[in-house]
Order: structure tokens, then sequence, then C-alpha cells
């Protein structure tokens, strides 16, 4: 292997610790990875990178003629969710039509190359807010679960919380939490804190609120909350909840509520923006390999860096990084 794959491979293994913890964590992001090219092009095949919603680029996919393309197409993944292959060709390139599902943006620079960057989009799961002790609120708690939601149960003075759950809440505000993941909420309290639970879960943010009561409970509850809610958030309330199947026990309203939510999907996930999940992400500290002397060099403290036909190499001292400069290929095409 030669200090420059040996070093890709560090970097490469950074990156798949730090997709870990935004995986963990629910953090939104796209990793990119190269799946093909034409030289000249500054990136290999397998080359990879991870892009935040916040518009942080990790990692290495090409140098400044790609990725302002990448970008734009990962940024698109992250809002519909959908993978897809990025094309960057020169401008004009009849002998290469694109393949479907495949989209082209032209190449910026002089260079005659190419390449091809697969996008994965990886979403935290949406996220189900459940209000009320009743019969379907835990019917839901454990279909929701079952289905793949990040559950949350919001019961005030609960002595405890649901063995099913991801999170348990002795209140009725869910916080910054529709925020960080696609969210909806049922209302299952059965009149308990039905008008309570509705306004917070609005004020919170959430775009999409079934409340399990009838029509007619439903139109006092209405008329109470327009005292203090605009038109425009109680239209974001649905009751009676679920699609209409002839349910009776509490895990058939269950069945029916997640299905009407299934239906629904393009109304409440296409409202959610991936940029406002979290804060800037950073990466876990990075190490690379000297090409000179085959040192370990952190990359966040290096003080010796050299970039070289779109790559970056670090130094341990300005020996090695002079010597490297002098004849960057004789170091590169060195087999340890």
């Amino acid at each position: 292997m030669t200090k420059a794959s040996h070093a890709e491979a560090t970097l490469s293994r950074d990156l798949f610790a730090l997709a870990a913890d935004l995986r963990q964590r629910g953090v939104p992001f796209v990793l990119a990875t190269v799946i093909w090219t034409q030289s000249p092009t500054s990136a290999k095949p397998g080359a990879k990178g991870i892009v935040t919603a916040d518009g942080a680029l990790f990692g290495w996919v090409g140098g400044s003629c790609a990725q302002p393309a990448v970008m734009r197409e990962a940024m698109a993944a992250l809002h519909d969710g959908r993978a897809r292959i990025l094309r960057i060709d020169p401008v004009g390139s009849p002998d290469q039509p694109p393949r479907p599902g495949v989209i082209v943006a032209p190449m910026t620079c002089h260079s005659e190359g190419a390449l091809e960057i697969f996008l994965e989009p990886f979403l935290p799961a949406p996220q189900l807010l459940i209000y009320g002790e009743s019969p379907v609120a835990d019917a839901l708690l454990r279909l929701g679960k079952a289905m793949g939601y990040w559950v949350v149960a919001l019961r005030p003075g609960a002595s405890g919380a649901p063995a099913e759950v991801d999170e348990w809440l002795d209140s009725l505000d869910p916080g910054d939490r529709p925020r960080r993941r696609p969210t909806v909420a049922v209302v299952a309290s059965l009149g308990a804190y039905d008008e309570d639970a509705i306004e917070a879960a609005l004020r919170a943010g959430v775009t999409f609120v079934e409340l399990v009561a009838s029509r007619k409970r439903f139109r006092a509850i209405r008329e109470t909350l327009a005292r203090s809610l605009p038109e425009t958030l109680l239209e974001r309330v649905k009751a009676p909840a679920g699609l209409d199947i002839q349910a009776t026990s509490p895990e058939e309203i269950a069945v029916s509520i997640l299905a009407e939510l299934i239906a629904a999907k393009s109304v409440w996930r296409n409202t959610w923006r991936p940029e406002e999940a979290g804060a800037r992400t950073e990466l876990p500290t990075r190490e690379a390999i000297d090409p000179v002397c085959g040192m370990t060099v952190n990359t966040e403290s290096a003080r010796h860096v050299v970039d070289y036909r779109g790559q970056r190499y670090f130094f341990c001292c300005p020996a090695c990084r002079r010597l490297f400069e002098a004849d960057p290929e004789a170091y590169l095409s060195t087999t340890r």
C-alpha cells in the first residue's frame, strides 16, 4: 500500500466513525461516494465524503470544480430523502447521453475529466409524539415502535414510562424535538388534556396533529383553541384520527391512525427542514500519514500542509514537506 493509500484509508475510517456518530445522534447527512471517474480528475473511485445539513463537507469527493454540484444535490437529497447518482461532465458530451435516473451537471473547470458520485441520504427516523394514557395510546406506542418511529410518550403525572418508548416526558411540551426529526403527533388523552396537548404540539412546530375524538367533540375543542391560536395552525389538526376502516378495538384504531400517517407522509415529511435539525457538526480528531517519513500526523493541528493535484497531504516537519514539494510523485508511488 502506498502512503497516499494509507492516508486515504485512515480518512475513510474517520468518515465511517463520523457517520456512526451522526446516525446515533439522529443528525441528517449524505454519504457521497465516487463510483466512476474519467481522467483527469483529482478524486478516484472509492473516495468518500459526508455532507451535513448545515452545509459542511468532510472528506474528499473532488476539487472546487465538483464540490458546488455535489453540495447542491446533497441538499436536495436531504430534502426529498432519495438517493441519486450525480454525473459531473464537461459541457456538451454528445457521446455520453445521461442514463435514466442520473443527474448531470456541467464540469465548470477547463478539464476534460468527468466523474460520477453516488449520494445516499441518511435521515433520522420519523418521530411520533403520543399524548395520553389510554388503550389507544398504548397500542400506538407498540405499533409505532414496530414501524420504526422514534416514539415519544407525553404523559404528565404518569408514574413511569412504557417499555416501548424511546423517550418519556412528564410534560405536554415536546421542546425542540420537532426540529430534530420529521414529526407527527397523536392526541389520545380521551379528554384529559386534549386542548392543552394540541396547543403544545402546534406551538412546538408539529405540522400534522391527529386527535382521537368525535367530530362533535373536535368542534368544541376547535372553538376553544381559536381564541388563542390562528386558523393556519388549527388547520393542521385532523379529527377523528385515522382512516375510516370500521376500526373498533384500540389496536385497530391505532392501525387506522398509522395508515393515515403513511397516506399523509408527503404532507408532514416534506415540511421538515434538515438544516434546522441541529448545530454544526465537527469531525472527530483525524490522523494522516506523512508520505515522506511515514509518521502519523494529527490533521487538525498539522502546521505543514501541501495541496497537490486536489489532495491535501500533511507532514510532521518542514524537512518532509520540502522533500515532498521537490518531487511529489517519488513519494506517492513508494510502497512501504
